[in-house]
């Protein structure tokens, strides 16, 4: 009997034995490690909760922000009015009865999403702060407020392609959303949000206000009257031409600020999803074309340091000329006879470009071309900056038919980007400066600058500059190109029409039309650069298709506070 009392109490003392053994396994072997479980499955969106800095211009106008918006979540199991005794549930109906007003729906179809229901709901989001505080002052327990950050874009597709966007779960996914991502979290705050096993949210240590912005703004140098006239002008003419694509920038030429960057196709940042994703890229900072005529004038500058033209150079154009097997013409075979150099602007005579750059060394040419970075891609603060493309210097000195290509613009490539930084030295006296859209970090008092100082190469020096910008200004005046409606602001010009590659060999139908514009005149202060890209239709030229696009933004541009002076057409 005794021996059966024993056995007993061995049976009955093990499973306390393993329950004890358990309780020490779990709370202090593997304590720590069950605790971080659990706080990370309460708190899950964390992360995605956090507050992002605003994206403003240079005027301040909002380009992207956080805006607070509210989620209602409801657990049907507790359900009580303020008041009621410890154990009473409120039904559905009662409680549909009280919150139906308050979120302006119908009592009956509030009614039948809350009931029946064993677990929490996400009953509403998208709400504003003020009907989530309108929910919260009803007391009723078993809803909870979730307030959360909503990014917007107020601009639309204006500046898709510069910003970017952030994808339904807070992640960048393109433009200075992405690229910056580090500066428009920094000073963010997470709230100490616990959500329970259902994911539904406790609302412990959370208020309406807990999540908070700080003051700071990422400022940039675009200007968004700039970039709407713009991407006006250009959605003109795309639709005009048909064109694939397109592209129209001005830049600063002394420091190298962005003040406009419009680009189609483009997207709306807060539809996204309805967007193909090869939208998303700014294909004027990343893509590379043959930049034609438009390289006329960089050559120019190369060809005058090298001594091989001056002031009052001339060359015959006979309308074609033979290198090696080749036979390379003018555009529509034209003869110009002896002509100046703004003439060969002006003309955009490719005979002429080639009789000239052929009496310099292949290997001083290539020289003078890798000099110009065009293989290295711009030092820029715009996502996916793309080098240029250069034959090296063995097959350049193979055969004068690249150097004699290379001569207007053909057989190298490089991005709308590069084109414009080489036009801003020619503008600003031989120096490449950093393109770039971030001016800085601000807050209300003072502004803290986060981009490096404008960094300068030269590259030309100030007097060939200054001759070939003149023999610009001649040619654009000589030109006398009309634009319906718009009188000429003063501007040294060139215009360029590049055939495309395709499997080896050029169409002639298929072709980039782009004009570049040096303006005020007499010191350049801004280049504009507008590109677009396979026009359909009859007479597809630069001066067709991408200097009305040009000349609409330089209009906008004069019309703007301090940015040109006053012209008088008249004068």
């Amino acid at each position: 009997m005794q021996m059966r009392l024993v056995l007993l109490f061995f049976l009955l003392l093990l499973p306390l034995l393993g329950l004890a053994g358990r309780l020490f396994w779990l709370q202090l072997v593997q304590g720590d490690v069950l605790a971080r479980q659990a706080r990370s499955r309460q708190r899950p969106s964390a992360n995605s909760l956090s507050i992002r800095r605003p994206i403003v211009d240079r005027q301040g106008e909002v380009l992207a922000w956080d805006e607070m918006r509210v989620r209602i979540w409801a657990h049907p199991v507790y359900f009580q009015f303020p008041g009621d005794r410890d154990g009473q549930k409120r039904s559905a109906a009662e409680v549909s009865q009280r919150l139906a007003p308050v979120l302006n729906l119908p009592v009956a179809e509030l009614e039948q999403r809350l009931s029946g229901q064993a677990g929490s709901i996400r009953l509403m989001e998208h709400l504003s702060v003020k009907k989530g505080e309108l929910v919260k002052a009803l007391g009723i327990s078993g809803l909870d407020v979730e307030v959360y950050p909503q990014r917007r874009y107020p601009q639309g597709e204006l500046f898709a392609n510069v910003v970017g966007f952030l994808n339904l779960e807070r992640q960048p996914q393109a433009g200075l959303e992405s690229s910056l991502n580090d500066q428009l979290r920094q000073g963010e705050r997470n709230p100490w949000l616990l959500r329970s096993g259902h994911g539904a949210v406790l609302p412990v240590n959370l208020s309406m206000g807990d999540i908070r912005q700080d003051t700071v703004q990422l400022q940039l140098s675009l200007d968004t009257r700039l970039q709407r006239a713009a991407h006006a002008a250009l959605s003109v003419a795309m639709e005009q031409w048909k064109a694939a694509r397109g592209a129209v920038m001005v830049m600063d030429v002394h420091n190298g600020e962005l003040l406009a960057l419009a680009s189609q196709p483009g997207y709306d940042p807060s539809r996204f999803w309805q967007a193909s994703p090869r939208h998303f890229r700014e294909w004027s900072v990343e893509d590379l074309y043959e930049p034609g005529s438009t390289f006329k004038p960089i050559n120019l500058v190369i060809a005058l340091e090298e001594g091989l033209i001056d002031e009052n150079s001339t060359v015959n154009d006979t309308g074609s000329v033979v290198v090696e097997s080749w036979t390379l013409h003018n555009n529509q075979d034209k003869i110009h006879g002896v002509i100046t150099m703004p003439q060969v602007l002006q003309v955009s005579s490719n005979v002429g470009m080639v009789e000239i750059m052929l009496q310099l060394s292949r290997q001083r040419y290539w020289q003078r071309l890798h000099n110009l970075g065009i293989q290295q891609a711009p030092d820029t603060d715009l996502p996916g900056a793309t080098a240029g493309q250069l034959k090296s210097p063995q097959i350049f000195r193979s055969n004068p038919i690249h150097a004699a290509t290379a001569s207007f613009g053909q057989g190298i490539a490089v991005t709308p980007l590069k084109l414009l930084q080489l036009h801003a030295a020619l503008a600003n006296g031989g120096w490449l400066v950093r393109p770039h859209v971030v001016q800085g970090l601000r807050n209300v008092d003072t502004t803290v600058t986060t981009t490096r100082p404008p960094q300068r190469k030269r590259i030309f020096q100030e007097a060939s500059t200054a001759t070939v910008r003149n023999w610009m200004d001649v040619a654009t005046t000589l030109s006398q190109v009309p634009v319906a409606g718009i009188p000429p602001y003063p501007a040294a010009g060139k215009t360029g029409t590049s055939q495309k590659a395709r499997q080896g060999s050029y169409e002639p139908e298929v072709v980039t039309t782009s004009f570049v514009a040096h303006l005020p005149t007499d010191h350049p202060r801004f280049v504009v650069l507008a590109l677009v890209d396979e026009p359909r239709g009859e007479e597809t030229y630069g001066a067709t298709v991408a200097l009305p696009v040009a000349y609409h933004v330089i209009e906008s541009m004069a019309a703007l506070d301090n940015l040109l002076p006053v012209h008088d057409a008249a004068g």
